[in-house]
């Protein structure tokens, strides 16, 4: 049930309040490190921000996730349309390593790695605050990481909202109580 696997794209918790999740995308690696890094690729998928490329430097995400697909569906109660969080740079190696911090307390790093032709992301997302969070962090992981995967394949992503709300039932079932 808990299945790692980089093709069946599920997170899994790896220790305490800890969440990892891997996605094989079609590389090179420097591509995706882009969309890692650069605020309007980023912001296609993810969250937009200028990001320093500097350890210690602050910078801030903001998220419109209304905006990852052509989806009119409904935003769940307590998300609004946009939402930023001042976040820090921890690590910083390119095309390899990407860190920064996740208030209140958290930390998400980001490893890419050659796997044949494609490149293997793995995502890990340190000190979720509890389980409710790891179970929403899980399902957004996994739906921003469908949305990138289908940015480099130029293919058109699914729904957010609807996708984000299958996610998070599924994930309450996966993550251990």
């Amino acid at each position: 049930m808990n299945d790692m696997s980089p093709m069946n794209g599920y997170g899994k918790v790896t220790g305490p309040m800890t969440l990892t999740i891997q996605r094989k995308l079609p590389g090179p690696a420097e591509r995706i490190w882009t969309y890692l890094t650069d605020s309007d690729l980023r912001r296609q998928w993810l969250a937009s921000g200028i990001m320093p490329q500097e350890v210690g430097r602050p910078f801030d995400l903001t998220w419109r996730n209304d905006e990852l697909s052509d989806s009119s569906d409904e935003r769940p109660d307590g998300f609004g349309a946009e939402h930023t969080m001042q976040s820090e740079i921890i690590a910083f190696d390119p095309p390899h390593r990407l860190a920064f911090s996740w208030p209140p307390g958290g930390e998400v790093s980001f490893e890419l790695q050659p796997a044949g032709k494609e490149i293997l992301l793995t995502i890990t997302h340190r000190r979720i605050s509890d389980r409710s969070n790891m179970v929403m962090v899980g399902a957004g992981w996994h739906l921003h990481l469908d949305v990138l995967t289908a940015r480099l394949s130029d293919t058109t992503p699914e729904s957010f909202w609807a996708g984000w709300n299958r996610l998070r039932q599924e994930y309450e079932q996966r993550i251990p109580a």
